[in-house]
């Protein structure tokens, strides 16, 4: 696939029924020459996400001191509400320009992975919030499930391959809420950075701002239209496939003047292997040419909590 001058062509998940190794062609294709891709017909009705984003605008709407209220201190932001001016992307000193909250896996009293995993915080003044959003994770985990079967095929692994490597894995829902920028301000709203996950799924926001780094240097926008998820590769699946799918440096940017005044919300579902899963290099993405980049593996917690630290949630 040849990289479109201008803007991602949409794939159809629709089409992974029908003609999965197609469809695996068309979406390996564009991660491996932007690291994004735009995915139509991804499943999670429209009903459900219209019912998240009224419920992430009337959480954020609440006063600053009842938000604070299910801060956790000390708990890196995996749970529950991180305040405004809270993370910095790695390499920057400047905060980013947002507020957000975490909803993580809800595992059974015992699970293996509790100890690497906190509970989920609920908060007691929007009503079905915890009903709609622990919805919203199933069904992100159903599409990104999906995706992965692709890459799986892009890989010539088996389709299966990520299934276990992904299950109770530390995927994260995060709610995100940009706030009017002030014309002054030294920051932007997401400074460049790279996800540290294995694929990001985003719902698309109203106001425009989502930006990739291309090959060539360039800033692209990044805009799926109306019922389109972004999906972007993260830097744990980068490494697991030696940089063969890229983690692609994005942004969100800061509005035009006349937009300066308005909110931002967003819903990126962070998708992640489980915390025992070891990453090590794929032997198929090795080669005379192509070296083993990682050749020391690491565990997804491991590495999750190294790059936690760069960015100062933990």
């Amino acid at each position: 696939m040849t990289q479109n001058p201008d803007s991602l062509n949409p794939v159809s998940l629709a089409l992974s029924d029908q003609d999965p190794d197609l469809f695996s062609r068309q979406i390996g294709d564009s991660f491996s020459d932007w690291g994004f891709a735009v995915v139509a017909d991804h499943g999670i009705p429209q009903e459900l996400i219209t019912r998240a984003e009224e419920m992430s605008r009337a959480f954020f709407a609440l006063p600053e001191d009842v938000k604070r209220r299910y801060f956790v201190e000390g708990g890196g932001g995996a749970r529950g509400y991180t305040p405004f001016g809270t993370e910095v992307a790695k390499d920057q000193t400047v905060h980013d320009l947002k507020e957000f909250w975490h909803i993580g896996r809800d595992l059974p009293d015992g699970h293996a992975f509790a100890a690497f995993m906190d509970a989920n915080i609920w908060p007691d003044e929007v009503n079905g919030f915890r009903e709609c959003y622990l919805e919203l994770f199933a069904a992100f985990d159903k599409a990104g499930a999906r995706i992965l079967e692709a890459i799986a095929r892009y890989l010539e692994l088996q389709p299966d391959f990520f299934v276990d490597t992904v299950r109770d894995g530390n995927s994260v829902l995060r709610l995100i809420h940009y706030p009017p920028v002030p014309e002054d301000s030294p920051a932007v709203r997401a400074a460049a950075h790279e996800d540290i996950n294995t694929i990001t799924l985003l719902i698309g926001a109203e106001e425009a701002g989502l930006e990739l780094l291309d090959k060539q240097g360039n800033w692209r926008p990044v805009t799926p239209g109306p019922g389109e998820l972004a999906v972007n590769i993260g830097d744990m699946l980068q490494r697991l496939t030696n940089n063969r799918l890229p983690s692609t440096t994005h942004r969100v940017v800061n509005p035009a003047p006349e937009r300066r005044g308005h909110s931002r919300y967003s819903m990126p579902f962070f998708l992640h292997f489980r915390p025992d899963y070891l990453i090590e290099t794929l032997p198929q993405c090795v080669g005379s040419n192509h070296p083993d980049l990682y050749p020391e593996p690491i565990t997804a917690h491991q590495y999750l909590q190294q790059r936690l630290r760069e960015i100062g949630l933990a």
